[in-house]
């Protein structure tokens, strides 16, 4: 726990919050809270650091051009990406089955624990430092994201049709977890087998991860 507040650039003052923030519904007990109201607290505290950001960044962008820009910083996946980068995974506190299945590197769990750690952040040290932590984790994505607001499956579309290649395909691998939080496998596919994965708790994000993966493999070959 305390190689992770350095990670995050944060010393908790109550460490009960960070503890709250990264267990899981999963071990869950009455004596036990989990992280799901901190989760809710930390999507609307990340999306006001990072609609102020867009803002103060472009001064002229209208609000249709900024939407697909805050959608970018602020989905599931971003904030997953940010989770691994930090070892989140590492400290989430899981119960038996979802370490079983994988939990640890579900993108679902990862960014909901990201989310859930911004609340904790914010309720120990307020809005300043919570800022702070976000702007410094997110890092270049606030700058560079013109180009991952493109949507994923659009853009990989379009980059196998600008060469004359078939359409990529999306296969369902697996779906585990219980049918109220059902978690999918989706490998995307193109004709000559290059392939990617991703697990989400939806399809779509599923497809989104793995054609997002897949499309960044295609461009850092040409």
């Amino acid at each position: 726990m305390r190689a992770f507040e350095q990670r995050i650039g944060h010393e908790f003052t109550r460490p009960e919050l960070l503890v709250r923030a990264l267990t899981h519904p999963s071990v869950s007990s009455p004596n036990r809270k989990d992280n799901q109201r901190l989760e809710f607290l930390g999507d609307r505290v990340l999306g006001l650091v990072m609609a102020t950001a867009l803002l103060d960044q472009d001064k002229l962008a209208s609000e249709g051009q900024l939407a697909p820009r805050f959608n970018a910083l602020v989905r599931k996946e971003a904030c997953a990406d940010v989770a691994r980068e930090i070892g989140l995974g590492e400290v989430l506190k899981l119960g038996r089955s979802e370490m079983m299945s994988g939990g640890r590197r579900k993108l679902a769990l990862l960014g909901d624990g990201m989310e859930a750690v911004i609340a904790a952040v914010y309720k120990d040290a307020g809005f300043e430092v919570a800022q702070q932590m976000i702007l410094r984790l997110w890092g270049a994505r606030v700058h560079q994201v013109e180009a991952d607001a493109r949507d994923a499956k659009t853009a990989l579309q379009e980059y196998v049709q600008a060469r004359r290649q078939s359409p990529p395909d999306y296969v369902q691998v697996a779906r585990e977890g219980p049918d109220h939080q059902p978690i999918f496998t989706i490998a995307v596919r193109l004709e000559d087998g290059t392939e990617e994965r991703a697990v989400a708790g939806s399809k779509r994000l599923a497809e989104q991860a793995a054609a997002k993966a897949l499309l960044a493999r295609l461009e850092q070959k040409t």
